[in-house]
């Protein structure tokens, strides 16, 4: 990003809108009319903002909805079957799987290593064969749907490096999340919602989880009008929406274009991007007073629909009704959506915490998928479904045969992708008989950066944004690739 190259962008694209006759106001006005008004007659290839020459190539998703279970899920009790660890209950585990890899300080203390065996009951489903634990009844219907990776490698082991390395690229604060990258290459599709949205769900499991900062949605060094924007479950769905008691709408919309004024002469004299960047954000909050509210009004949702994302839906700010949401969002065109459910973080009572956690998350996702799929939209919608790292096969605490718990694993843990350009009814990668190590097909948390970035059109290596001296990529410097075996 080249702040001398943007300046000069800006001005091109202003002095466009001033000969076209639409003002700041026109432009606000027409948008409250709906989207055919503000950027008329559109087909699948229209987008506002975005860089000039992306897509790098036709896309197979237009949108994308990524479904991150912070605090890692239990992988051998969920989807990567081990029955052979019945045979080492209460064993060491061997050298020889451990290979000298490093543990967290929350067992690495602990005079031995014993196996913990899962307690729950797993069946082959789909033409693909996959393993499936009673705990995902409603994953288990669907996995001809899914492409499951068991194989997802990341190097940090601890929770707010790792889920900061997949949303961002890198272990250390400060970078662009997956959603602004997105949203700074591609543009919006919709001009009266945020084109990166970011929803966080209740959660019934163990709930002493990790903290999640704003920062794993930020900008970082793009402009900040490229931030995720957080939809609340309680009062206004947006912080500040609505107008404060005795404004008006049209008093808003003079002091907007009041404070507009202010901010291009701003503007015309330091040319800093970001002035820019602010008059967009003021002019995206106005539009959101009219778009956000019936978003998130979901009365007009058919009680069939209702039933089948379960129970929960009605519930403002569960997993369920945030999954209904994103339906909602993809109806309407919104790029990127993150849903991050918390309190996967079993380090003991697995057994208590993990089906409850399984029971927030099975239905919903079953439902979004079948509910995309029904309205042809999944089609052209990328869904991903995983968390920061997984568990290990070792008990962290006291082991008996009905109770455990798991400390952090890096080395492997499973995510699964459905929808736009995913080939359906695949299992890729596979583990050893511990779920400790790779043992065919490994793919990094950069690989699967990059084949969402893929999906959506994009070169990875050729997407980058000059930063202190350095052209940075969401991927990194390393040679990624797309994950071709799971791409349609």
């Amino acid at each position: 990003m080249n702040p001398t190259q943007e300046f000069f962008h800006s001005i091109t694209r202003r002095h466009f809108f001033r000969r076209a006759g639409m003002g700041l106001g026109t432009a606000a006005a027409a948008s409250l009319l709906g989207p055919a008004t503000l950027l008329g007659d559109q087909n699948e290839s229209d987008t506002a903002g975005g860089l000039p020459g992306l897509p790098h190539f036709t896309p197979t998703a237009k949108r994308a909805i990524f479904l991150f279970m912070a605090g890692g899920p239990s992988q051998m009790d969920m989807l990567d079957y081990k029955p052979q660890m019945d045979e080492f209950y209460d064993k060491d585990l061997p050298e020889s799987i451990r290979q000298g890899q490093r543990l967290t300080t929350m067992t690495s203390g602990q005079s031995r290593f014993p196996i913990a065996p899962s307690k729950y009951k797993f069946q082959q489903y789909g033409e693909s064969g996959a393993w499936v634990s009673e705990l995902l009844p409603h994953t288990a219907k669907m996995v001809d749907d899914l492409a499951i990776i068991k194989t997802m490698q990341t190097e940090a082991i601890n929770h707010d490096p790792a889920i900061t390395y997949i949303c961002t690229g890198h272990e250390l604060p400060g970078r662009a999340s997956l959603g602004s990258w997105l949203s700074y290459g591609l543009g919006t599709l919709n001009e009266n919602l945020p084109a990166f949205v970011v929803m966080t769900a209740s959660w019934t499991g163990r709930q002493e989880a990790q903290a999640l900062y704003n920062r794993l949605w930020g900008s970082g060094f793009l402009p900040s009008k490229h931030q995720g924007v957080a939809l609340r479950s309680q009062g206004d769905p947006v912080l500040f929406l609505s107008n404060p008691p005795g404004m008006a709408p049209t008093t808003r919309r003079r002091m907007l274009d009041s404070l507009a004024r202010l901010n291009e002469a701003t503007f015309d004299t330091w040319g800093d991007p970001e002035t820019q960047a602010r008059i967009a954000q003021y002019e995206m909050a106005f539009r959101m007073q009219t778009s956000v509210p019936e978003l998130a009004d979901i009365r007009d949702e058919p009680q069939h629909v209702l039933d089948m994302y379960g129970p929960d839906v009605n519930t403002p700010g569960t997993f369920a009704a945030s999954c209904l949401l994103a339906r909602r969002m993809a109806e309407r065109d919104v790029r990127f959506v993150q849903i991050f459910h918390r309190g996967w973080d079993q380090h003991a009572n697995v057994a208590g915490d993990l089906p409850k956690q399984c029971r927030d998350v099975d239905q919903p996702c079953w439902a979004l998928i079948q509910d995309l799929k029904q309205r042809g939209l999944l089609d052209d919608t990328l869904v991903v479904w995983g968390g920061e790292f997984g568990r290990t096969i070792y008990c962290q605490g006291k082991l008996t045969k009905e109770n455990y718990g798991r400390d952090h694993h890096p080395r492997c843990f499973p995510v699964w992708l459905a929808g736009g350009g995913i080939k359906p009814g695949i299992v890729h990668g596979e583990t050893d008989d511990f779920s400790y190590n790779v043992t065919e097909n490994p793919v990094h948390i950069h690989d699967l950066n990059a084949t969402i970035l893929h999906c959506l059109g994009i070169d990875h290596r050729r997407f980058s944004v000059r930063v202190q001296g350095l052209d940075v990529r969401l991927t990194g410097v390393e040679e990624q690739r797309p994950v071709k075996a799971i791409l349609a």
